[in-house]
């Protein structure tokens, strides 16, 4: 995810990290190099196509909407999957006040029942980046079969909050919590459950491929044809006019596609290594530690 402070409108002309722009370039080239063919054609040999711009007009119109339409659903995907780690934050800071507040005894129990909330966190990170890291969250389930259960489970995040319940099982059999207690905090498990399905269900389940298809070839036919409609009444400004609208719809069309998986890696995707930090170091504050995880800092405007 890019953070930085709004630039000025000067600047803002010439941002390249974050554009799209080095992406799309030899899309926009090749119909540019094809408009200054035709109109150098033109101007030399006085050929015309005997197109217009008018059909192109209409097309244009028509393909904008289309290409609104496809902009809109990977930006709700985006932002649903915001919320969804939005409320990822809130649920751990919700279930482990309660496990501190709720659960007698030493704080050995709190501690472990809290560090399963952030290996989940992790651990769900992981997963939607289709990534292994048994390293980071090995240290973070101290009990062996449980640690052994989670790492070799295809779905860690899940078997994470299997292994939540049988330690707040565990902590009820011990007398450390009140049984009506214990079941105030199904709930916030149950939470965590909608969470991870949520992302699952956005990681697992892209837009239909045919609207990328339809939206791309119609795009490039438009680009590649205006040319014909411009060079007639524009002239020598058609290279550059087709060049901004090239620009405008294959940028469009990028960042739509880059927006479509949320979880990627790509730098408007969302930063789930800073969200996963900033959970981890807002739950091990709430168990009273001093020594918290630095948050991350953008690289190059960057956070990932």
């Amino acid at each position: 995810m890019i953070v930085r402070k709004r630039l000025h409108w000067l600047r803002m002309l010439f941002v390249w990290r974050g554009s799209v722009l080095k992406k799309v370039l030899p899309q926009i080239g090749l119909p540019v190099a094809c408009a200054i063919v035709l109109t150098v054609a033109a101007r030399a040999n006085g050929w015309h196509p005997g197109l217009s711009a008018q059909p192109f007009s209409l097309l244009g119109i028509a393909l904008a909407i289309f290409l609104g339409f496809r902009n809109n659903a990977s930006y709700e995907r985006w932002w649903e999957a915001r919320k969804a780690w939005g409320a990822l934050l809130n649920d751990c800071r919700s279930l482990a006040r309660q496990v501190c507040t709720l659960v007698d005894g030493d704080t050995a129990r709190h501690r472990r029942l809290v560090r399963l909330l952030i290996a989940f966190a992790h651990a769900l990170r992981h997963q939607l980046r289709g990534l292994q890291a048994p390293t980071e969250l090995a240290p973070l389930i101290e009990d062996e079969a449980a640690r052994a259960r989670v790492l070799s489970a295809r779905f860690k995040p899940a078997a994470l909050l299997v292994e939540f319940s049988r330690e707040l099982s565990a902590a009820r059999r011990a007398g450390e919590i009140e049984p009506i207690l214990a079941a105030s905090l199904e709930p916030g498990i149950a939470a965590l459950s909608t969470v991870l399905g949520t992302c699952e269900r956005i990681a697992n389940t892209p837009i239909p491929f045919t609207y990328t298809v339809i939206i791309h070839r119609v795009i490039c036919l438009f680009v590649f044809l205006l040319p014909f409609g411009l060079v007639e009444s524009v002239g020598a400004w058609t290279p550059l006019i087709t060049g901004f609208t090239a620009y405008m719809f294959f940028t469009l069309e990028a960042l739509s596609d880059e927006i479509e998986e949320p979880f990627g890696l790509m730098p408007n995707d969302l930063a789930l290594d800073a969200m996963s930090v900033n959970i981890e170091a807002t739950l091990r504050e709430t168990l009273g530690e001093a020594n918290l995880p630095t948050p991350r800092a953008p690289v190059d405007f960057v956070l990932t």
